[in-house]
């Protein structure tokens, strides 16, 4: 197919390399260095995509990241399908396969576009809210025909065969953003001889310049940038990212990158050479001194039709011209309200075709563009703007007239000019969207008028972005920018000082303020007027949203979805807040921004995952004894990320162990032998500083004041409801240093929430946390004979029962290795915890089975802990508490300190009457009456069996176990009253028709005399 809208000559494409691709089933060509945007505009493709609320036409807005309608469907294959993908940042490469998101059974004849013709006045702001609340089981109903009428793209139903890659990276100056005053920031910066990574999102560096009619040292400034840009790749200092998106600016500097690595070289399916390549990489930089030189998205004017394929964004069309040599029509109306707006206009009379009139909504445009139009007898129409465009798939004409911006009326006779492309310049709006991740709102300039960075911290905005539109002054700012970074930074050099190059300035008059075009008819009435194209949304849909009491912008934005999706609102914000501050007859400032969040442009998964794309992007965890666990054929379970030993099966003549088979001899090894067990995983947080002891008093129920060095207390922690949150113990190491312990899967969140406390509520408190879980590896030599083998492997600790007691702790050697020894019992029976610095773990696990293979040591695992750590009654925080039980509930009273001087987390809510209510659910055992029933966890219980459904619920079955030294099942549980309901029976309703009884007993199964005997 001819290209017809190429020029001859012209743009930065390379015309000897031809390229071939699809696009809705049909074939085209293109240029190396085209865009598929630029590619499509080049054969004629007028219509690109469906709009997604009223499934009208639409065609190519803009030329990079803040386009709202080209979005695409990548992928010749099932498993290369990438959705979303913006036209106009997606570089044509050959063989390349895309489709529109939306529009059935085409996107030139859709259905629905039907349906948005007729049924547009029934789809009002709040439509889905309105329409859809009831009846609720119908919702899912509802949703699959919403999301299927919504157009947009599909993920892939194959598995990625891409690779990604993660790469974390640290720089003294990170610029953000390849236009004028990024180059120049980078320079300065990369001569001083500083770090400095320089990233830009689209395929040529250079931002504006690239299709700038401005000479720089009295050449063009294509090549101003060229010669900066082979500098900068010399520098070894300096790392040039093109194709990289910051897509999110984080606390300290903290930025994320998204590289489009080989997106613009090869197709998916047939990788270069067959060899895979790395799709795309996540950068994760820390920088000492951000330059944030994102630049400005040029803003449309809002009036009646603007959606109609033709209308353009100014700019965009100076770019498609100069960079690609594509001129997207013939006939053009430029409506503006600016001068850098009349280079649109000077570049389609270059290129040949013709420019029916400027209209200008200034009374008196003045400024050196303006007199090169003029110059040209190019028509200029001032005071007025075009009202409406005209057409149905393709711009036939615009209605101009006369207008009052500050009234808000037209004021003079309509007048209709025949046109194929409408090109609108409502200025321009500054990129704050990183510097507003960090929670800062943007300041009002009404000056350009636009909202221009907040102040952030480490961050450093020059050139347009900060409402700087003048080339020399931008690259002055650049420059100064760089030296107070540095300085900043403690660098005083002058060496390689940059001066800024000459430009030959272009003198531009003031832009006037004009964001919805006033039309002859109400907004209600005139035909729709477009604010956010990606979204739908109209001018008259915010005036209702106002009308409807939505006065917070934030609820505007929600109600009618102004700047949802991955628009964000890059073109339609400052329109839709203009709108509504007219409406509510407030300032755009008054009114306020919405809320800009990472990702400024959407990221795939594959990217944020990297190569840690197995077991659902949770790393695995192991153990420094983990390869003695593999190679004695320990079955593992995950906890917290780790991989813990679950059992041990042994093959007996030919034939493996089962679960249940492996657990019971463990268990009896441990009751009547000796077993040991790896507990490395459990969580330690090492808590040191003056006040550290009163820090425990303040998060633990009970007292820590008087715990002396080499004791050990257990401690219960509650969250400020009053509700157990992680228990364990905590170490007394020295006068001001402690040890905690937690649940495996508890140590994040516990020493999150200790920093929490600390940082938000009691800073004044000199007390430390570091976790050293990974640092020290937990052996936990348990039963009859567990005295005997540790006398054989310590010689320096007197392990005498009246010297070193239940919970004391010493320091000494085992095996020869330094430890730290803990007399805990988490089994019932005589136990000692040995903590080892990890990397002699497997040295001393070794040693300790060849000494105790003649007491018959028998390493055992999670599921054997559960049992024998049940038959002792003591609870597992996560599995027999669920957020909801209280210290008292669990009958754990006596380890809360009601008396202590400061309010401990959770006092408060244990004082509540809710929570010492007599039929709370309470913290009881259960023995089935038949001793070879093992009650299913989860299991619910009833007082009657016999009663109609649905039946009364007083509690269910938390833990449940056969044990093998009771010869019965046994469950612990949580039942309303079930401290006061001892002895009698309940009842446990299961889902294949039977009814088991259990009685309620305590949850300490075994007999406390044995137990204290063997401990």
């Amino acid at each position: 197919m001819t290209q017809q809208n190429r020029l001859a000559n012209g743009g930065l494409i390379d015309r000897k390399r031809q390229l071939t691709f699809t696009y809705n089933g049909k074939r085209y060509t293109g240029y190396e260095g085209d865009t598929l945007a630029s590619a499509l505009l080049a054969n004629g493709v007028d219509i690109v995509n469906r709009s997604f609320k009223y499934s009208r036409p639409r065609g190519v807005v803009a030329a990079g990241a803040e386009e709202p309608n080209a979005l695409v469907q990548l992928g010749a294959t099932e498993s290369t399908q990438v959705p979303n993908v913006r036209a106009t940042q997606q570089a044509l490469y050959e063989g390349l396969v895309a489709k529109s998101t939306n529009g059935w059974p085409n996107v030139q004849r859709d259905l629905m576009g039907m349906v948005g013709k007729m049924g547009g006045s029934f789809m009002p702001p709040g439509f889905y809210y309105k329409t859809f609340m009831a009846p609720a089981s119908m919702w899912m109903t509802y949703e699959k025909y919403i999301r299927k009428g919504a157009g947009l793209g599909r993920s892939p139903t194959e598995n990625d065969p891409d690779t990604y890659d993660h790469l974390h990276q640290h720089c003294d100056v990170l610029v953000i953003g390849a236009g004028p005053s990024g180059l120049m920031a980078a320079l300065s910066a990369g001569r001083r001889g500083v770090r400095v990574i320089l990233c830009d999102e689209q395929e040529e560096m250079g931002g504006s310049l690239l299709d700038s009619r401005e000479l720089i040292n009295s050449q063009p400034a294509t090549r101003w940038v060229s010669d900066t840009l082979d500098e900068l790749n010399q520098l070894d200092n300096v790392t040039v990212l093109s194709r990289t998106t910051a897509h999110g600016y984080h606390d300290h500097n903290f930025v994320t990158l998204h590289e489009r690595r080989t997106e613009h070289i090869w197709d998916r399916a047939t990788p270069a050479n067959g060899r895979p390549q790395v799709r795309s990489r996540l950068h994760r930089v820390r920088a000492k001194r951000v330059i944030l030189a994102t630049g400005t998205h040029e803003r449309p004017l809002v009036y009646a039709n603007n959606d109609v394929p033709g209308n353009m964004i100014a700019g965009a069309i100076s770019s498609y011209i100069r960079r690609y040599g594509v001129v997207p029509g013939n006939s053009l109306v430029l409506s503006t309200n600016n001068d850098h707006a009349y280079r649109t206009a000077l570049n389609w009379h270059e290129a040949g075709r013709k420019v029916v009139a400027i209209v200008d909504a200034r009374p008196s445009p003045k400024g050196t563009l303006v007199d090169q139009a003029r110059a040209l007898d190019i028509r200029i129409i001032s005071g007025s703007a075009v009202i409406e465009g005209k057409g149905t798939n393709r711009v036939s004409g615009a209605c101009v007239a006369a207008i009052d911006p500050a009234a808000f009326k037209v004021t003079g006779k309509v007048e209709e000019l025949e046109c194929d492309t409408i090109a609108s310049s409502g200025g321009y709006s500054p990129v704050v969207h990183l510097s507003s991740h960090t929670g800062t709102r943007p300041q009002w300039n009404s000056e350009i008028p636009a909202f221009v960075p907040g102040e952030v911290k480490g961050m450093t905005p020059v050139g347009s972005v900060t409402g700087v539109f003048d080339l020399k002054t931008a690259f002055d700012t650049a420059l100064s920018a760089i030296d107070h970074a540095l300085e900043e930074a403690g660098d005083t050099s002058s060496s390689k000082v940059t001066e800024a190059p000459q430009v030959d300035a272009i003198q531009e008059g003031p832009c006037c303020a004009l964001y919805q075009v006033p039309h002859t008819k109400t907004t209600l009435r005139a035909p729709k007027q477009f604010v956010d194209f990606q979204n739908d949304v109209t001018a008259s849909a915010i005036e209702i949203a106002t009308r409807e009491g939505f006065e917070s912008i934030e609820h505007v934005k929600r109600y009618t979805a102004l700047g949802f999706g991955t628009d964000q609102g890059k073109l339609g914000n400052i329109n839709g807040m203009a709108i509504a501050a007219r409406i509510l007859n407030r300032s755009i400032p008054e009114v306020g921004t919405t809320v800009f969040r990472p990702n400024y442009t959407p990221v795939t998964f594959g990217a944020i995952a990297g190569r840690h794309c197995r077991d659902l992007f949770d790393p695995e965890r192991y153990t420094a004894l983990h390869q003695w666990h593999v190679e004695h054929g320990a079955e593992f379970e995950d906890v917290g990320q780790w991989k813990r030993p679950w059992y041990f099966p042994k093959t007996v003549n030919g034939k493996k162990e089962t679960l249940d088979e492996a657990v019971a001899r463990e268990c009896l090894a441990v009751r009547e032998k000796i077993g040991i067990l790896d507990a490395s995983t459990l969580g330690k947080i090492d808590i040191q500083g003056p006040d550290a002891r009163e820090f425990l008093n303040r998060v633990y129920t009970n007292k820590w004041a008087k715990l002396a060095p080499g004791r050990v207390r257990y401690g219960l922690m509650c969250k400020d409801d009053g509700m157990l949150m992680d228990d364990g113990t905590t170490s007394c190491l020295a006068e001001n240093h402690f040890l905690m312990t937690t649940t495996t899967g508890g140590a994040a969140g516990v020493l999150e929430w200790l920093e929490v406390w600390h940082q938000t509520e009691w800073p004044e408190l000199d007390v430390y946390f570091t976790s050293v879980t990974d640092h020290w590896a937990t052996m936990t030599v348990t039963g009859p004979d567990a005295r005997k083998l540790m006398e054989e492997v310590t010689t320096d600790v007197d392990l005498d029962r009246e010297s070193f007691k239940f919970m004391d702790w010493k320091e000494g050697t085992v095996a020869g290795v330094p430890a730290r020894i803990f007399r805990i019992s988490f089994t019932g029976e005589l136990a000692y915890e040995i903590n080892i610095q990890a990397n002699y773990a497997m040295k001393v696990w070794l040693e300790l089975f060849d000494k105790g293979e003649k007491y018959g040591l028998t390493p055992y695992g999670t599921e054997t802990m559960h049992v024998l750590r049940a038959e002792k009654g003591l609870i597992i925080a996560g599995q027999d508490t669920d957020g909801s039980v209280t210290p008292e509930d669990l009958g754990l009273q006596w380890a809360v300190g009601y008396d202590k001087p400061f309010e401990w987390i959770g006092k408060r809510a244990l004082t509540r009457p809710d929570t010492s209510r007599k039929d709370r659910k309470q913290f009881v055992g259960l023995k089935p009456k038949d001793a070879n029933v093992v009650l299913e966890e989860g299991a619910q219980i009833v007082l009657d069996p016999n009663q109609s459904i649905p039946m009364a619920m007083v509690g269910h079955v938390t833990s449940s176990y056969y044990s093998a030294h009771l010869k019965r099942g046994i469950a612990l549980a949580v039942v309303k009253g079930g401290h006061e309901r001892m002895g009698e029976t309940v009842y446990l309703p299961m889902a294949d028709g039977k009814v088991h009884e259990a009685e309620i007993v305590s949850p300490v199964f075994l007999d406390p005399k044995w137990e204290r005997q063997n401990v």
